[in-house]
């Protein structure tokens, strides 16, 4: 392993205390540099927290230099629900904010990544690749196909956002038989601006990292933006098909997802 990482861990979460260090971190981004709320914010414990929590995996990367007493060694995690415990509850998080029903309906083994986050002293694009690698490997190793869930932007301006928002929807829209749509009531056009006044150079400027990795990798983005005041966050559904991923894109998927 690359000496910068020779304190990493990555692995599925495997006790309370790895489950409690996620939602310590998540607090850490969401609510202290989010500013984040809602009924799943403890702020004497500095947990965030939900109802998916408990039926979901917990996917985190782990710098082993860090105190697990004060739950500080989780410094990157993705949660991930899968189709049958979410059949099995309450449905999926994105449910709360798109029209999934296309997915849950293609037949095709599918998964939720939820509550990405990384610590904010470790965001490069080295660490990003080394979270991705471990969860290339827990998409491969259960022969999963379509991967989805929100990216948000920080804040709840839209007008903020209109050459990102317009960028996405003109190159990035999902096919018809994937384009989930923000929910009646809170759907938000991302056809902000027209085609020939979206300067591209600017909005990827104005893309979370997250975000432009998923889009390396081939993701499309739902139909609509869904302004979630809880978080703080406008929120756009992303998904990823790994049967349509070019070679170009596969190529990145093969060489910086499924290898350690």
């Amino acid at each position: 392993m690359n000496s910068e990482f020779s304190n990493f861990e990555m692995r599925v979460a495997t006790s309370e205390e790895d489950v409690r260090a996620a939602q310590r971190l998540r607090y850490r981004v969401f609510v202290e540099e989010m500013g984040a709320g809602g009924e799943g914010v403890d702020d004497l414990e500095r947990l965030e927290t939900d109802e998916f929590d408990k039926i979901s995996d917990h996917l985190i990367l782990i710098d082993n230099s860090r105190q697990r007493k004060s739950l500080d060694h989780v410094v990157g995690a993705y949660r991930l629900l899968g189709i049958e415990a979410a059949r099995a509850n309450n449905g999926f998080y994105t449910e709360s904010e798109y029209d999934i029903t296309l997915l849950k309906e293609c037949g095709r083994p599918i998964v939720e990544l939820g509550r990405s986050c990384v610590h904010p002293d470790y965001r490069s694009r080295t660490v990003m690749l080394q979270l991705w690698s471990g969860l290339a490997e827990y998409v491969l190793n259960r022969e999963l196909e379509i991967l989805f869930g929100v990216a948000s932007f920080h804040g709840n301006d839209l007008s903020k956002f209109d050459q990102p928002l317009s960028y996405l929807h003109y190159n990035h829209l999902a096919p018809s038989d994937l384009r989930v749509r923000a929910l009646d009531g809170h759907y938000n056009t991302m056809q902000r601006l027209r085609p020939d006044d979206v300067n591209a150079k600017q909005a990827l400027k104005s893309i979370p990292i997250l975000l432009k990795g998923y889009l390396r990798l081939g993701a499309f983005i739902g139909d609509g933006a869904f302004v979630d005041r809880a978080f703080n966050t406008i929120d756009v559904c992303v998904i990823i098909d790994t049967n349509r991923m070019s070679d170009r894109h596969r190529g990145y998927y093969v060489r910086n997802w499924s290898k350690p």
